[in-house]
C-alpha cells in the first residue's frame, strides 16, 4: 500500500513538472525562434547614445527580450589602417570606450547583462567608472580585457563584421532585424521585431499595445561615415 503511495506521489510529480516545462517553452521563444536585432553604432555618437538610452532600453524594460536576441557591435564608421591601427570618428576617448563596451560584451555574453552597463556608460561617458563598476561590477575583468590585447582582437572582429555588411551601412546607428537594415526609421525597431516574430510563444504585450503598433515611424538623426573625424 505505502508502495502503490509512494508510486503515486511520483507520478504526480513528474506530470506536475512535465506540464510546467511544457508551459514554460511556450511562454519563451526559442533561441532559434528569436528575431535577431542587432545594432551598429560608436560610442560617442550622439545618436547612438540616445538610442541606447532612451530607444532600446524599451527591449529589457518591457517582455519584447523574451522574443529577441540582441547584439551590439561597437565599431561605428571607425577606419582600419593596413597596419590594423583603428582610428574612431570621434576621437581616441572613443576608441577607448568602444573597446570597454567590446569587453563589457565578453564579460557578460547575455544581452540583458551587458545592455545595462553599457546604457550606463552612454548616459555618462565622461563620469562613468564612477558609476557604472559600482552599479554592476566587473571591474577587473573589464579593465584586463582593455589593457591586454583582447581588447584589440575584439574591435577588429566587429570591424569585420560591420565592414563585411550587405547592404553596407551607410551611417551610425545602423539597426538590422532579421539582417534587413532600418535605416533611419531605427526607432520603429519594436514593430519590426513583432512583425518579424514566427515562434509559437505568443506575442510579448508590448507588442499588442497601441503605441508600438500604430506608432508612425519618424526620420531620426544619423552620423555618416563621410562626416569628418576628430583626431
Amino acid at each position: 500500500m505505502a508502495y502503490s503511495s509512494s508510486s503515486n506521489n511520483l507520478l504526480f510529480f513528474f506530470l506536475a513538472f512535465l506540464l510546467l516545462f511544457l508551459f514554460s517553452t511556450n511562454l519563451v521563444a526559442g533561441e532559434s525562434d528569436k528575431v535577431k536585432l542587432n545594432l551598429y553604432y560608436e560610442s560617442l555618437c550622439p545618436y547612438s547614445q540616445k538610442f541606447i538610452t532612451d530607444g532600446l532600453v524599451k527591449l529589457f524594460e518591457s517582455d519584447l527580450h523574451r522574443i529577441t536576441y540582441l547584439k551590439l557591435v561597437p565599431f561605428g564608421n571607425a577606419k582600419v589602417s593596413d597596419n590594423l591601427t583603428v582610428t574612431c570618428q570621434h576621437g581616441e576617448e572613443e576608441c577607448k570606450l568602444n573597446a570597454i563596451e567590446a569587453c563589457a560584451i565578453r564579460t557578460w555574453p547575455n544581452p540583458k547583462m551587458h545592455f545595462w552597463f553599457i546604457r550606463c556608460v552612454e548616459k555618462n561617458t565622461k563620469n562613468w567608472e564612477s558609476s557604472c563598476f559600482k552599479t554592476y561590477g566587473g571591474e577587473k575583468a573589464i579593465r584586463d580585457c582593455y589593457s591586454g590585447d583582447l581588447s584589440k582582437k575584439l574591435i577588429l572582429g566587429y570591424a569585420k563584421q560591420t565592414l563585411n555588411l550587405k547592404p553596407k551601412k551607410k551611417y551610425v546607428p545602423w539597426v538590422t532585424v532579421n539582417g534587413t537594415p532600418l535605416y533611419d526609421n531605427y526607432d520603429d525597431f519594436v514593430a519590426r521585431v513583432c512583425k518579424a516574430y514566427k515562434g509559437k510563444a505568443p506575442l510579448p504585450k508590448l507588442c499588442n499595445s497601441s503605441a508600438s503598433a500604430k506608432k508612425k515611424a519618424l526620420k531620426l538623426q544619423v552620423s555618416y561615415a563621410t562626416e569628418a573625424f576628430h583626431f
